[in-house]
């Protein structure tokens, strides 16, 4: 399974429960006789696998009977594009919360297919927040608003909904079923699988029959909702290997981790003693990160100098902990604590980061612009 401990923030770490499964998949998926790579998606036992996916997404999650789940593919950059072309008519307006990379990205998208607006925006901040629960944002008449409920790359997590009367969309890629979650309140939340779920590849989408019903005519099939809902997610050949990772992920979850609370208490603890170890550390380690805004998912943070963060990063893959370089946008580090990771590697990388800063301690603080 590896001799190195997984802290990337996607894809991110695998449980080894879940590896091992798929790893003998590989070699001969169950009954098949073939590897589970070359097993075919029109054959019976694709379509258990593609059945129960669903039936322990629903289960998990409770998601209503009025919503529709999809497996598509394109990631959550495909969705940038899929949700205006269904949800924003001609003449009208969406809504975007830019609170980080990601979210600017998906309203720069938007802006190809019609009208948007940011509703609010973290940029004069640094990217150091996010609208409190209070705050409100957006207005009645958008046609959605459109924001992402965990920020990889600043390590920013909502925690609370965006107050506002509009239609909510949700990109939820990287804290996707790493705890609870009301679906009721959202019109359409997709997740690509790679942070918490599986291996690149599939991409999850919960979205209400309503927003189907009003989906334009005339949109290419492979960008319409309706026309993956209508097919089941096999309008073309889906990404089954990904999807039966995903399937061993949700039995994991449920049966050996006791749900999705459980493991928001899980990972609420592996974020603790990491966000533990960098505050003890300080004024070696700075975070520009409210602690109202924290993510449990993606812990973000420098040393004093850039050439310490790069020390960092090769002493981390010496030690054995791999993908703590921060993203190439913004730079830093940050280590990602996905449903993969464990308490165990929390601990350990919690040591390390007080051993490291106890060595290199010396060093004068970076000064920033």
């Amino acid at each position: 399974m590896g001799t190195s401990r997984n802290f990337s923030a996607g894809p991110g770490a695998l449980p080894a429960a879940v590896l091992a499964q798929a790893e003998a998949a590989v070699r001969e998926f169950p009954g098949s006789g073939i590897s589970i790579l070359g097993l075919s998606h029109r054959s019976r036992q694709f379509q258990n696998i593609l059945g129960e996916t669903e039936e322990r997404l629903r289960q998990l999650l409770r998601v209503p009977s009025n919503y529709r789940v999809l497996f598509l593919q394109g990631g959550g950059t495909l969705q940038f594009s899929m949700v205006p072309l269904a949800m924003l008519s001609p003449g009208g307006v969406a809504d975007y919360l830019v609170s980080g990379y990601w979210s600017a990205q998906a309203a720069d998208v938007a802006r190809r297919h019609g009208n948007i607006r940011i509703a609010w925006d973290g940029a004069p901040d640094g990217f150091s927040r996010l609208p409190r629960a209070d705050e409100p944002v957006g207005s009645s008449g958008a046609a959605y608003l459109h924001y992402v409920s965990n920020e990889t790359v600043e390590g920013l997590q909502f925690r609370w909904l965006p107050r506002t009367s509009a239609p909510l969309v949700c990109d939820a890629s990287s804290d996707f079923l790493s705890k609870p979650l009301e679906v009721q309140p959202f019109s359409l939340i997709y997740a690509h699988a790679q942070k918490n779920l599986g291996p690149a590849g599939v991409t999850i989408v919960l979205v209400r029959d309503e927003v189907l019903e009003r989906v334009p005519p005339g949109l290419p099939p492979m960008l319409d909702y309706r026309a993956h809902a209508n097919a089941g997610s096999l309008l073309h050949t889906p990404t089954v290997f990904s999807i039966y990772v995903v399937l061993l992920s949700l039995r994991w979850l449920a049966n050996e981790m006791g749900g999705l609370s459980q493991m928001g208490r899980i990972n609420a603890e592996k974020a603790r003693l990491v966000r533990e170890a960098l505050t003890t550390s300080q004024p070696f380690y700075s975070q520009n990160v409210g602690s109202d805004f924290a993510s449990d998912m993606n812990v973000t943070f420098r040393c004093p100098t850039e050439a310490l963060d790069a020390l960092f990063v090769e002493s981390a893959e010496q030690a054995g902990f791999v993908g703590t370089q921060g993203h190439r946008s913004r730079g830093g580090l940050r280590i990602s604590l996905y449903n993969g990771t464990t308490l165990e590697d929390a601990r350990e990388v919690a040591d390390f980061l007080a051993d490291f800063a106890r060595q290199h301690g010396n060093e004068r603080p970076r000064k920033d612009p």
